[in-house]
């Protein structure tokens, strides 16, 4: 059965029928690593449709640790990595600007694939211990309004796919679907992309799903988050209603910057960089190339309307040290403190 079906996916015929059976036999380790990578490599070649998208997303959903998260207002900042760019870390930085703010954060990721430094390395190298529970989860929200999620521990079922995927040079459904499968099973997310045909599929999925405020950003150079190396592809849904348009960074008062400002050579240089930005002691490239982003998720998060006043709110926040004093309190609790004094004294 599986080999016909891998021949079906290869020359673009197979149906969603036999994409579910195969799915619930991928996650739950049934197939060799072998036949997993055939049947990844054909789909991605063949395009997967929204249909496999919700289908493998409401699957990851089903097989992960859940987080019985209550507030519904709740956002995710993510990206689905891929654009190949050696940033520094962009979103987790937005992710604590906004929960400085009062914004309920439960970011969602992993270690880097294709990146120098991902969100899960950025909290382990500060002492956290990735292996939290739900509970535990919950609590560390409701005290500091943000939380993270190691992807490896509350999607166990993706164990089942890492060899297979490791195996193939393209990205495949898993970092489409990875990213976007919190666990905490936010509604309210800000989401960026490799491809540009994600922007419009990714908030009609998400919608399908019971999401109420998706924002899908690309960069028109190629970056997933909004820069400010280049004008910005974005989708957003909202009040159930999906809009699309091009953001210019420059007409919200931003310097237009080259991408070469805002990338890190090597770990030292992306942990100093994402600090550095938390403390307002980075330089303005790295400064509003984050603000913008957290701009949008308060925009996701309900907190204002227009991206003009949500980036003025993040600026300040970051000109007053708000993220830096949350992360601070943060790391004194979950993490370790020296680790932190360390690379303060790189800066």
């Amino acid at each position: 059965m599986i080999n016909n079906i891998i021949n079906k996916l290869k020359n673009k015929t197979s149906t969603h029928y036999e994409f579910n059976i195969v799915m619930n036999d991928i996650l739950s380790g049934k197939i060799s690593d072998k036949k997993i990578a055939d049947i990844l490599y054909y789909l991605a070649k063949k395009r997967e449709t929204n249909e496999e998208l919700l289908s493998t997303l409401k699957k990851l959903i089903k097989f992960s640790v859940n987080v019985p998260l209550k507030n519904k207002n709740a956002i995710d900042i993510c990206g689905t990595g891929g654009d190949k760019k050696n940033t520094f870390n962009i979103s987790t930085a937005a992710s604590f600007v906004v929960a400085s703010l009062n914004v309920m954060v439960a970011k969602h990721g992993n270690r880097s694939s294709s990146s120098l430094v991902g969100s899960a390395d950025i909290f382990e190298y500060f002492g956290y211990d990735v292996r939290k529970s739900p509970n535990q989860i919950i609590q560390m929200l409701n005290k500091y309004n943000i939380c993270f999620m190691f992807a490896q521990i509350f999607h166990p079922e993706l164990k089942n796919v890492h060899n297979a995927r490791k195996s193939i040079t393209i990205p495949t459904i898993f970092n489409i679907v990875g990213p976007i499968s919190n666990p905490a099973n936010v509604k309210n997310q800000l989401i960026g992309v490799y491809d540009d045909d994600l922007i419009q599929r990714l908030p009609k999925i998400l919608h399908e799903n019971g999401s109420k405020n998706i924002m899908t950003v690309r960069s028109i150079d190629g970056l997933d988050e909004i820069s400010t190396t280049a004008k910005n592809h974005i989708c957003i849904l909202k009040n159930k209603k999906i809009n699309e348009y091009f953001l210019d960074t420059q007409e919200l008062g931003l310097n237009k910057i080259k991408l070469s400002d805002i990338q890190i050579s090597n770990k030292l240089n992306a942990l100093t960089s994402f600090i550095s930005v938390l403390n307002n002691s980075a330089n303005k490239p790295l400064i509003e190339i984050t603000a913008v982003n957290a701009a949008a998720g308060l925009i996701i998060a309900n907190v204002v309307d227009n991206f003009q006043e949500a980036l003025n709110i993040s600026l300040n926040a970051i000109y007053d040290k708000k993220p830096y004093k949350l992360f601070k309190k943060f790391i004194a609790e979950y993490g370790d403190i020296k680790k932190l004094e360390k690379i303060e004294c790189e800066i």
